[in-house]
């Protein structure tokens, strides 16, 4: 079959209610497509539309594959390069691989050629979420300001969903959620008008959970839970968020069950969502009422989080050189973990909530400040919060 019909098959597919053949349909054209060696000006080059469908499906491993093969064939030429190795950074983001996901971005916006609003966008999208996925919240109002201007230049279509529902989640943590509420509601519309497609439609219910998780709003996170189990049956990944979504309801409830926790915990990272299964563990650890099980779930938050240091990016596939030992103090006389909590404790955070974010206990939250407050000799907390932020502000470019 030719390029453009198998990939309107592929795109037809997508908004059915069993969207199963349209991932495979999307590859396959992209496949024509690279091999070809051709530019058809198309709005959206295929490998595109094949890792965007991907990732609503969850699968970010095969999204990955796609754009590495679309990008070493020079799919779309270099008009289309900048936007494909954003999604590449997308699927980084996704797979816990926060290194790998700026290293795409660095190459996509290296060119200096400018991009379209769709990918200002989805850049600045990106920006937010590693942000937020690294607790920087200094760095995530900066993104946020940045992407609320973004987004008052785009149309919303399908292929926008994925930034609009990272944003959405951020709005609500940032307390902004009235500034996206047109773009989300023209959103709905869409999906409502195509007849709520599970490819497109699941992801977004699934950052509307999360949104109102942040806002602390029971009754918004409601319709988007039963959209959820109602698109079970069609959707693996739909199947996988509303499990996690029934664990979230019940550890915000107060009933801790660290079996049902990890597993759903486990089941979101199986999917690509890597941070979001760490943080469901994280936040059952802090409310489990048996130590055992805060233990445990901890384990799990720890396990699943990603590494938040370097990914090897020098193409060369291998690893990257040993880093010195996590306890190894630099020239501020802090180690890199003492670093990180000095960060929460300037950012006005709780033991409690240092301890979330950091999937560590409360007590070793206090037992870190603690030692800080040893080593620096420091006896009063506005010496603590003075001497932190010079020790932090010291820190070179290398090490931040």
């Amino acid at each position: 079959m030719p390029l453009l019909p198998r990939l309107g098959e592929g795109i037809r597919d997508s908004i059915t209610s069993r969207p199963a053949r349209a991932l495979p349909a999307l590859i396959r054209a992209s496949d024509l497509m690279t091999a070809a060696g051709t530019a058809v000006p198309l709005p959206e080059v295929p490998a595109a539309l094949a890792a965007l469908a991907a990732l609503h499906h969850g699968e970010p491993a095969v999204a990955d594959t796609v754009l590495d093969d679309a990008l070493t064939g020079d799919q779309g030429g270099p008009v289309a390069r900048p936007r494909l190795l954003l999604l590449r950074a997308w699927t980084a983001m996704h797979r816990g691989r926060p290194g790998l996901a700026r290293a795409a971005i660095g190459e996509a916006t290296a060119g200096g050629q400018g991009f379209t609003p769709r990918d200002e966008l989805l850049w600045h999208a990106l920006e937010v979420g590693l942000a937020r996925r690294a607790d920087d919240t200094p760095g995530l109002v900066r993104a946020w300001r940045r992407a609320r201007t973004a987004v008052l230049h785009v149309a919303v279509d399908l292929y926008s969903l994925l930034p609009l529902g990272e944003l959405a989640v951020a709005s609500a943590r940032l307390h902004e959620s009235d500034r996206l509420e047109p773009y989300l509601a023209e959103a709905w519309a869409l999906l409502a008008r195509l007849g709520d497609p599970p490819l497109w439609s699941v992801p977004l219910h699934w950052s509307a959970v999360q949104a109102a998780i942040l806002a602390d709003r029971p009754r918004d996170l409601a319709p988007h839970a039963e959209a959820l189990v109602h698109a079970a049956g069609h959707s693996h990944l739909a199947a996988v968020l509303a499990a996690a979504g029934r664990a979230w309801v019940s550890v915000l409830g107060g009933r801790v069950e660290a079996a049902t926790v990890e597993s759903a915990a486990h089941a979101l990272a199986s999917v690509g969502l890597i941070w979001d299964g760490a943080r469901l563990a994280g936040h059952a650890a802090a409310r489990a009422a048996e130590p055992k099980d805060m233990t445990r779930l901890l384990a799990c938050a720890r396990n699943l989080h990603p590494d938040r240091g370097a990914d090897p990016v020098d193409g060369t596939g291998r690893p990257p050189p040993a880093a010195p030992a996590a306890a190894a103090v630099d020239q501020t006389g802090l180690s890199a973990r003492e670093r990180e909590v000095a960060r929460h404790v300037l950012d006005g955070k709780t033991y409690r909530e240092i301890g979330t974010a950091m999937f560590i206990s409360p007590r070793t939250a206090e037992h870190h400040i603690g030692r800080i407050r040893r080593r620096l000799g420091i006896r009063t907390r506005a010496e603590l919060l003075t001497r932190l932020r010079l020790a932090l502000d010291s820190e070179s470019p290398q090490g931040q």
